[in-house]
């Protein structure tokens, strides 16, 4: 259930429906990719909807206490995948709605593309226990992979912007 950590609640008006408290929700994340591998490989979780279909994406959170977007992206995308990294660039921001238990949510998401420094691929240290698997998908595959056009998006840009001295 998401969590309404330095959460702003205004009414929002809904056409035919009584006005609903919005909460606004920050996480970050990213595309982690081992670049030891000619295929450059991304750590990518798959999660259980609420509708219990499975969800491939990329691994994020929110940040905790005085943390930055960036130490948020490493430690959640290290908890998710088991997978350390190094933020390399920032890949942008993607935003979406939803509504949950009786408030609608404004969530935007902090994407980073990092490169794989360590760790083994697991979600085993996933302390939410979203996370259902893990797995590691070539960068020319990930697109078709996620489930989400919004990050099918920054997919393709991170390939547009990995460096070419990998």
């Amino acid at each position: 259930m998401p969590s309404a950590i330095g959460a702003n609640v205004a009414p929002v008006q809904h056409s035919g429906q009584a006005s609903l408290p919005t909460v606004e929700e920050i996480s970050a994340g990213g595309v982690v990719v081992d670049m030891s591998d000619a295929e450059l490989r991304v750590a990518i979780i798959a999660r259980l909807n609420r509708g219990g279909r499975l969800e491939w994406c990329l691994p994020k959170g929110h940040p905790e206490g005085k943390e930055s977007n960036e130490e948020a992206a490493i430690r959640e995308i290290a908890e998710e995948t088991g997978i350390e990294g190094k933020i390399l660039a920032p890949l942008g921001s993607i935003d979406y709605w939803f509504t949950v238990s009786g408030h609608r949510v404004h969530k935007t998401v902090h994407h980073y593309l990092l490169r794989a420094t360590g760790g083994e691929l697991t979600i085993e240290n996933d302390p939410d226990k979203e996370a259902v698997d893990v797995a590691w998908v070539p960068i020319q595959e990930l697109a078709r992979k996620l489930s989400f056009p919004n990050e099918r998006r920054i997919a393709d840009l991170a390939k547009e912007v990995l460096p070419a001295d990998r």
